[in-house]
């Protein structure tokens, strides 16, 4: 089920992802932040699997508490722990299954797996395609083995449903083309220049104030402000720019009026507050480069594009940057959505769905899901628990059974019984049909195509144990004062 939270700032939060709950989450108890920060570290490790690797840990925790009243010793339960979770990820390994990205099919059902617990689950069939073709598009199948998140831009537009959530061809800016002085909004063979310098009367970096007592020196500050800005944009038409990209800056204003009215005349299109963070992303986009002053504004600085124009789609405007000739390895993801929270919560999903892509590049291997492998590895720790001795069968023996706790959620989740579901799973298991699973019920998860990436599984299991085991050392909490 989804929480909804009310930040400190009074703003809302509808989400089911793991690390955004928990980021959003005050907790004041040292060890609670542990696991806000397992939950962080799975985020970047993964980017999914934020909750199962919190759940994970709750549970291997709870089984480390029986084992100290049983009185085996802390350092014991940690090297059992150890131990029995590198022997899990080794069984993880014997059942994944090797995929290639060239396996569209294969990419597509371990993204919508990944959207299936969502809000937006209903859109899968829409936002998994966009993840996968998105990843696809900015790296090399062959040779590269990990994604850059970063070049895979999500801009957010309020207005029609996330059904209108689509992969856009070229580049889209969050920012509007500033229309007011009538500038073009459509520019075909565009030349695009991104400038970090503002086009508006230079003001001195402290507090000042100038007393003019005649109005002919008044007529010449004008008159001298005017032939500055002239300059200026002369200077930005010879190059040969036609569409100009302005970086926002905190001290002085990027345009003016006069500056506006020069450049509709010279049929420049303009776009101001560009963020500081986007510039690398445009840069890299475009093949253009930031110019930081009007001496340096060259041609070879600019970025080609065969249009650009602003056009009004469910109520919002939307610039699109089409036809880049040198076009960086980057994609453009447009998220609709009715209102604010459903438009950040598909943002979230999409972005789970892109990190399970990236784990695929990472490890290419996949493994079912719906809590099977988790009863496998059970059922297979069970069994090498009969052959340790002492604390080391022990350890195991709970390790086992800690496991079993992600399908007991998943059948509570579900509304299914959980206790009878699990056992039902394990008889299933213990006869041999190690792809059974739940997905509303018990079904062969296969053929019911609910696959994940082994790198969530195998980096949940590391991460919950590595925690569990630092804890299990700790044995007071001192408060210094």
């Amino acid at each position: 089920m989804d929480k909804m939270i009310e930040t400190g700032k009074k703003e809302v939060v509808v989400s089911n992802d793991g690390a955004t709950i928990l980021k959003n989450m005050s907790v004041m108890h040292p060890a609670a932040r542990m696991l806000v920060d397992l939950s962080a570290a799975q985020d970047v490790e993964a980017g999914d699997g934020t909750t199962s690797v919190v759940v994970l840990a709750g549970s291997l925790l709870s089984a480390a508490e029986k084992l100290l009243n049983k009185g085996i010793h802390p350092t014991q339960i940690a090297e059992g722990f150890q131990s029995a979770a590198a022997e899990a990820v080794r069984v993880l390994d014997e059942i994944a299954i090797p995929v290639s990205l060239d396996e569209r099919e294969s990419l597509l059902k371990s993204a919508s797996t990944s959207l299936n617990s969502k809000v937006v689950s209903q859109y899968s069939n829409i936002l998994s395609p966009i993840a996968v073709d998105s990843v696809l598009q900015v790296i090399n199948p062959e040779s590269d083995n990990n994604v850059d998140l970063n070049d895979i831009r999500i801009v957010k537009k309020l207005g029609g449903t996330v059904e209108d959530t689509q992969l856009i061809p070229g580049f889209v800016l969050n920012q509007n083309v500033i229309t007011s002085a009538g500038g073009p909004t459509r520019i075909e063979k565009a030349r695009i220049a991104l400038i970090q310098f503002q086009l508006s009367p230079p003001k001195p970096d402290m507090e000042n104030q100038i007393v003019v007592n005649d109005y002919r020196q008044m007529d010449r500050i004008l008159k001298e402000e005017r032939n500055y800005l002239l300059n200026l944009v002369k200077k930005i038409k010879k190059a040969g720019c036609n569409v100009l990209l302005i970086q926002k800056s905190i001290l002085r204003d990027a345009v003016n009026t006069l500056s506006l009215h020069f450049l509709s005349k010279l049929k420049i299109m303009a776009i101001k507050d560009i963020e500081r963070d986007e510039v690398e992303l445009i840069c890299k986009s475009l093949g253009c480069k930031p110019i930081a002053d009007i001496e340096s504004f060259t041609e070879d600085k600019l970025g080609y594009a065969d249009l650009v124009e602003e056009y009004e789609s469910n109520g919002s405007r939307i610039v699109q940057i089409s036809g880049i000739r040198n076009d960086g390895k980057t994609a453009s993801v447009l998220v609709r959505g009715a209102n604010n929270l459903i438009m950040d919560e598909a943002e979230r999903s999409l972005h789970d769905a892109l990190c399970v892509i990236r784990c695929l590049v990472k490890k290419r291997a996949l493994i079912p899901g719906g809590g099977a492998p988790e009863v496998h590895m059970s059922r297979r720790l069970m069994d090498i628990a009969k052959t340790k001795k002492g604390f080391q069968g022990i350890c195991y023996h709970a390790f086992a059974e800690a496991l079993e706790v992600i399908p007991t959620t998943l059948a509570e989740n579900s509304g299914l019984s959980p206790i009878s579901i699990v056992t039902e799973l394990r008889n299933m298991h213990a006869e041999g049909q190690a792809h059974s699973g739940i997905n509303g019920r018990i079904t062969d998860i296969l053929a019911e195509s609910v696959v994940q990436p082994l790198l969530v599984s195998t980096s949940a299991l590391e991460l919950a144990t590595e925690t569990v085991m630092m804890l299990l050392k700790i044995d007071d909490i001192v408060q210094a004062r």
